[in-house]
């Protein structure tokens, strides 16, 4: 019995649709950790083509059954091939991938020097049109003291904890790592999963002494990103998760 193809249907209105796809999978993969080697995560995945106007929808179960045959392979290394074999199979003119998930860095409490694993949230977004694009990037939680508040206060300051963004395009290689490293070096004070008593001293007097508005952060970032022959294009965020405001405070700067 022949199963009618309906979305290869053909469409009259004349309108491409820039993405069409499936977004949240699930899915085991391998990312390279600068100091064991390799390191096994889970990430969420969104992937998408480009509908071309003339066409009626797409074929979903296709995504899948060309991400299932990258299931032993180290798929991260493997991007441009398979948004390449996305496009062909597709008859796309263009293939999108987004990959986020959860990355440990192994860190040791600054003075008691304990160690334990802090997560950050990691992103690439890659896509294969007329060339490959990459983009990495990084959430770094972090602390912030507010400048302003310890100026005007008799004693003590207001600080909380902070989100700094950063993704970057590059033409050779840039290690995760070397994002977070670089996010925690402008905060007031990085983050540790566990603290005694005198790492939290250590930490509340470090960012005392180390005050940063959001628009600290960002500056300070894109300087050391503007002088690294590596990195061809950039994003930087901050955000404070305000401790005395009901709102957060924000800045940004992008090279594109």
């Amino acid at each position: 019995m022949s199963i009618p193809d309906i979305q290869n249907q053909a469409d009259s209105r004349n309108i491409t649709i820039d993405k069409v796809g499936v977004k949240g999978i699930r899915y085991p993969i391998v990312v390279e950790d600068r100091s064991s080697g390799e390191q096994h995560s889970v990430a969420d995945l969104n992937i998408y083509v480009e509908l071309p106007h003339h066409t009626r929808g797409t074929h979903m179960s296709r995504f899948i059954e060309i991400l299932n045959r990258y299931h032993k392979e180290a798929f991260i290394s493997k991007l441009d091939v398979f948004l390449t074999e996305l496009k062909n199979t597709m008859k796309a003119e263009a293939a999108y991938v987004d990959i986020s998930f959860p990355y440990f860095i192994k860190k040791h409490a600054p003075v008691s020097k304990i160690a334990s694993l802090l997560s950050y949230d990691c992103i690439f977004n890659a896509s294969l049109k007329d060339s490959f694009k990459l983009w990495i990037g990084v959430v770094v939680p972090v602390t912030t003291l507010c400048p302003c508040s310890k100026e005007i206060s008799e004693y003590g300051a207001h600080n909380q904890r902070s989100a700094i963004t950063i993704r970057v395009c590059y033409h050779e290689f840039v290690w995760l790592e070397e994002l977070i490293s670089l996010a925690e070096r402008h905060a007031s004070c990085e983050i540790y999963p566990l603290l005694k008593r005198t790492d939290e001293k250590y930490v509340t007097e470090k960012a005392f002494n180390n005050p940063k508005f959001v628009e600290d952060i960002v500056r300070g970032i894109t300087e050391e990103l503007q002088v690294d022959k590596r990195i061809t294009a950039f994003h930087v965020e901050s955000e404070n998760f305000e401790s005395i405001h009901n709102h957060n405070a924000y800045a940004m700067i992008s090279s594109t």
